[in-house]
């Protein structure tokens, strides 16, 4: 992901998580720091259909964010998107990732699942404004 491709990202945001979305402030913070961060985007023929986020220190990692655009969700690109964040991460030796994910969205645990992660407790009201709880899930190196 860099800066240009941030105005396709802000649509897809909108779409995918409003009202609990990030701000392109929050995204260009994010993209300025290379040294702990790894952002990507799966482009189609020039367009961006998904983005991902991975937050990487040395004893953990943290999938930030992740999300495809509804047309095209169940084409795999959510578990391309996640296994290249994954290999960034085993990449970097992080012995552990972690995540939050809507307690909403079972299509999205049920993917983390099959890759590796357990549930490992809630956040009640995690999400704002809307206040949905979050699940957090825990994948540990292989």
């Amino acid at each position: 992901m860099s800066l240009a491709d941030l105005p396709a990202v802000m649509v897809l945001e909108e779409e995918l998580f409003a009202p609990d979305t990030w701000t392109a402030a929050m995204y260009r913070d994010e993209l300025a720091q290379t040294r702990t961060r790894h952002y990507l985007v799966a482009d189609d023929e020039g367009a961006v259909v998904g983005y991902a986020g991975l937050i990487a220190y040395d004893d953990e990692a943290h999938v930030a964010t992740i999300g495809v655009t509804g047309t095209r969700q169940g084409e795999g690109i959510g578990a391309l998107l996640l296994d290249a964040l994954l290999a960034e991460a085993d990449r970097r030796r992080s012995p552990v990732v972690l995540l939050e994910v809507r307690a909403d969205n079972e299509r999205a645990q049920e993917l983390y699942r099959r890759r590796g992660f357990a549930e490992i407790g809630r956040r009640p009201k995690y999400y704002q404004p809307s206040g949905t709880d979050a699940v957090v899930m825990k994948r540990e190196r292989p």
